[in-house]
């Protein structure tokens, strides 16, 4: 057991040092929020000082829709960027996940890089995180209670990595039956259920499956953003594993571009929608809340921030914040929800792929 406890700790920490290193960004696909417009209202008619970014999801209040995505915990370097994460959180009454909390379940000792976080952030919302392959593959109710009481987490998100699971030369790729596993945690956990994936989208057809056995939210971490397939190249590379890094290679754009997801899923369920996966700004922001998605999340833009201290994290929050504020104050838009029902206009690959897809991509994107 040392020896997978010492293997799941090395990996995280190649994740962490690749993604910081490595340009691990997708490389022939996009988000698609190129090809999300705006419709320009030269009189706004609001007033920008009373502009609300304030929001409501799964009965907690932000101040911004806006939270910090899963990134890490259970190593060292984990401890620190999670610290910066949360105090800039708690300060700017925003929300977090956590990374996989494998390597804690593992090995307790590494639970305080994942307690850390509601040390600094006690009324922010926090996301506790395990993989879908650790439910068919020995995780039952214990392990997931644990990781929600490891950070007296407010939601639980199980993260779907199929393609890095495929790619990693560790990678666990059975997923056969897990849809009755979360369905069945579904009736007893007490706090609300996330589906996340990690950057390859969530189609409608998956979105539909899953609110039909009543999970919460979906968090759709589309392409065009980190590629994991990418940073699982790298590490094949490092330890020259030629036919992983190959596979990694081929496989480097997979996915659906965050948009397309945002969209399918907004017009083909109920379900609250976080929209991630390649968002680097609050014009991105505002566009995937117009798209039809009630939070957004964002990582890499925060990542480096975090490995200097939460100074430097609630800076560059902060900065994203005021872009998507005055986003909403050039289509006159008061409120997020006013934001929801701004006109917009869709061109371009995006167009294409929702109009071929049997989705509504004309000038006003939600019927």
């Amino acid at each position: 057991m040392s020896f997978v406890k010492d293997k799941t700790q090395s990996r995280k920490s190649e994740h962490i040092q690749i993604s910081l290193q490595q340009d691990v960004r997708a490389r022939h696909v996009t988000t698609g929020f190129e090809d999300v417009n705006f419709v320009h209202q030269a009189l706004p008619q609001i007033n920008y000082d009373e502009i609300t970014l304030a929001s409501n999801f799964l009965g907690h209040e932000f101040s911004a829709p806006i939270l910090v995505g899963a990134m890490t915990g259970g190593t060292e370097e984990a401890m620190v960027i999670n610290t910066s994460i949360a105090k800039a959180v708690e300060e700017l009454g925003l929300g977090m996940g956590v990374g996989s909390q494998r390597a804690a379940l593992e090995d307790p000792e590494l639970a305080s890089t994942y307690r850390i976080v509601r040390e600094n952030a006690p009324n922010a919302f926090l996301i506790a995180n395990i993989g879908a392959p650790q439910l068919v593959n020995g995780y039952g109710l214990n392990e997931v209670e644990e990781s929600v009481r490891m950070i007296k987490a407010d939601a639980l998100a199980i993260h779907l990595n199929a393609l890095q699971e495929a790619i990693q030369p560790e990678g666990e790729t059975n997923y056969k039956g897990v849809l009755a596993k979360i369905r069945q945690l579904k009736k007893v956990l007490k706090v609300p259920i996330i589906l996340k994936e990690t950057g390859a989208g969530i189609s409608s057809e998956t979105a539909t499956r899953l609110e039909n056995i009543k999970v919460d939210a979906l968090d759709v971490a589309g392409a065009g953003g980190t590629s994991w397939a990418a940073v699982e190249f790298y590490r094949a590379k490092k330890h020259r594993n030629l036919s992983r890094a190959r596979l990694g290679e081929c496989f480097w754009d997979w996915g659906i571009p965050t948009a397309v997801c945002v969209v399918e899923v907004s017009q083909s369920t109920n379900l609250k929608i976080i929209a991630s996966g390649g968002i680097r700004s609050g014009l991105d922001v505002a566009k995937a809340l117009s798209l039809g998605a009630d939070l957004a999340s964002f990582s890499t833009p925060i990542l480096e921030p975090a490995t200097k201290g939460s100074e430097s994290v609630k800076q560059e929050l902060k900065l994203i914040i005021e872009e998507l504020k005055t986003a909403m104050f050039l289509v006159g838009a008061r409120n997020v929800n006013s934001l929801k029902n701004t006109p917009l206009v869709l061109l371009g690959r995006t167009a294409e792929w929702l109009e071929k897809r049997g989705f509504k991509s004309g000038s006003y994107v939600r019927q």
